[in-house]
Order: structure tokens, then C-alpha cells, then sequence
């Protein structure tokens, strides 16, 4: 490996520190560092290579995230537009796509450089919303898209097809459709179960049904589903990984289907998805 992205939370605190060490490890192993156009202002002059976001002529290697769970999803369309490899540095909460810490990073890359290390393929959403017919909105979600009532304080209505066949009618605040690496984020929060993220599925988390019998469903990732959204006194929102993308209105037709396209995670350790789920989650305690 030679040429590294680096993307950071643009929030963290001691950024500067961070950008020191970077420029240390790149002079100490004659590493290629490079940043993105829309975080430039913070990361010029310590990297002097800024590419831009879209039309990145560079390969690189890897990129290095720093950051928690949701700095690594603002960088996946970075990733998927190179098709290098992310790897999480942890410098948030949960850190449950990280495979390394801030203290680790020098040992990190010389593994990297020795070639100890594995990929492992994530599974992504296509996400397309319909209005009067016409697809406004087409995105990918590593996590999960939600419909949600958004400013509404009246329950949504939500009508559920697989694959053009009726499933079931819901009253409720939203709901949640996620990867299996999104099914421990909100998806869990609303109930939904914890799936390994290297399987291919789709989970149908409810978010406050009406109906107690409403429960998460999981799909097989050859499903198309279909949200149908209606009962609605103000427009509804579409949220991909935790990020407002479009308004939602009376009976619009969102598609969620598994995409061909996964985003690709190196892994370090031998440490499962089942440790990390002890640690992090207490499972069991």
C-alpha cells in the first residue's frame, strides 16, 4: 500500500495533533496522504493533496476514516467512487465499524504495508423515491433509509409490497429499512434483531406501530420491497444513514432493493462481530 485518503470527523477537537502524526508516519514510511475538496479548509497545508470528491484520477490504496460510526458513512460514496477499501479509526462512541484506535494507528499501517490484513464486503441499499411516478430521489444507504412522520404529530400510514405482492398495512412514526450492518444502529433502537453484517438481507424495522402485532420482518436481499406512504397532514422525510434527503409526500412510492455495488472494510484482528457486540453492548451481562 501506498496512496491513503484521509477523511476526518471535521468536528474532532485535536485535529491538529492528528494531521502531525499523519505527516510523521508519511515522511517515516514514504507514505502518499491525501485529502478531499470538501474538507480542505481544515486539512490544508498539512496535506498538500487534496483531490476532489467526484472525479478522483488517483488509486488509492485505502482510505483511513477517523471518526465514529457516522463519519464512516459520510465517507462510503468516497469509497465506492475509488473502490478502496475503508478503514474505521475509532474516535467516537460505539465505534462499531472501526477496526483501530487513534493509539494504534502506527501499527496499523505497518500492518497495512505487510500486507496483515483482510477485506471484508458490506452490503448496500438502492434507495429510489417515487412522486406522481417519477423517481426525485436515487441514493445508496450502507445503514439504513427511513421514513419518518418528520413535523407531523399524527401516526403515518405505511403500505409494505414484496416484490409487488401485499405484505401489510401499518399506523406508525416511520420506519426503518437496514443492512444487516445497519440492523445495530436504528434499526435496533426500534426493535429490530441483530444480524451478522457479512450475510446479505433486508430488515423492516416498524418505529412505534399502532399495532402491537406489527413486528420486524427480515428479507431475503432478492426482495424488492416497496413503501407506500399515505395519510399524511404534512410531508414526510426520507433519512439515508442518518442524513435528511428528501420530503416524503402523500402517496409516494419508495424502492428499496440490495445493490450491486458493497463497500469494502479492512480488517486487522481476529476480533469477531460477536466480541464486539460483548464489549461495546455488554451482550449477555
Amino acid at each position: 500500500m501506498k496512496n491513503f485518503g484521509v477523511f476526518i470527523h471535521p468536528s474532532y477537537a485535536k485535529r491538529e495533533n492528528l494531521l502531525e502524526l499523519i505527516h510523521k508516519l508519511q515522511a517515516e514510511y514514504n507514505l502518499n496522504f491525501y485529502g478531499f475538496e470538501s474538507q480542505k479548509e481544515f486539512l490544508l497545508p498539512a496535506l498538500k493533496e487534496i483531490l476532489p470528491d467526484d472525479d478522483i484520477d488517483i488509486k488509492l490504496d485505502c482510505i483511513l476514516v477517523f471518526g465514529g460510526d457516522g463519519t464512516i458513512l459520510r465517507a462510503k460514496d468516497i469509497a465506492l467512487k475509488t473502490k478502496a477499501p475503508i478503514l474505521g479509526i475509532n474516535l467516537g462512541y460505539l465505534g462499531f465499524l472501526s477496526e483501530s484506535t487513534l493509539a494504534d494507528l502506527r501499527k496499523s499501517i505497518t500492518d497495512l504495508l505487510k500486507n496483515k490484513y483482510r477485506l471484508q464486503q458490506r452490503m448496500l441499499l438502492n434507495v429510489q423515491l417515487k412522486h406522481n411516478n417519477k423517481i426525485v430521489y436515487r441514493g445508496k444507504a450502507l445503514n439504513d433509509a427511513v421514513v419518518y412522520k418528520a413535523d407531523s404529530p399524527r401516526l403515518i400510514h405505511i403500505r409494505i409490497y414484496n416484490s409487488g405482492r401485499f405484505v401489510m398495512d401499518m399506523r406508525c412514526d416511520g420506519a426503518i429499512a437496514s443492512t444487516p450492518t445497519g440492523s445495530t444502529a436504528y434499526s435496533l433502537s426500534a426493535g429490530g434483531p441483530i444480524l451478522s453484517p457479512v450475510m446479505n438481507a433486508i430488515v423492516v424495522s416498524p418505529i412505534n406501530p399502532h399495532i402491537l402485532s406489527i413486528r420486524p420482518m427480515v428479507y431475503p436481499d432478492t426482495d424488492k420491497l416497496t413503501f407506500r406512504v399515505y395519510g399524511l397532514d404534512t410531508p414526510a422525510r426520507l433519512q439515508i444513514d442518518g442524513i435528511n434527503v428528501h420530503e416524503i409526500h402523500e402517496n409516494d412510492v419508495l424502492m428499496v432493493t440490495a445493490s450491486r455495488q458493497q463497500v469494502q472494510f479492512i480488517k486487522l484482528t481476529n476480533r469477531t462481530f460477536y466480541k464486539i457486540l460483548r464489549n461495546k453492548m455488554h451482550l449477555g451481562k
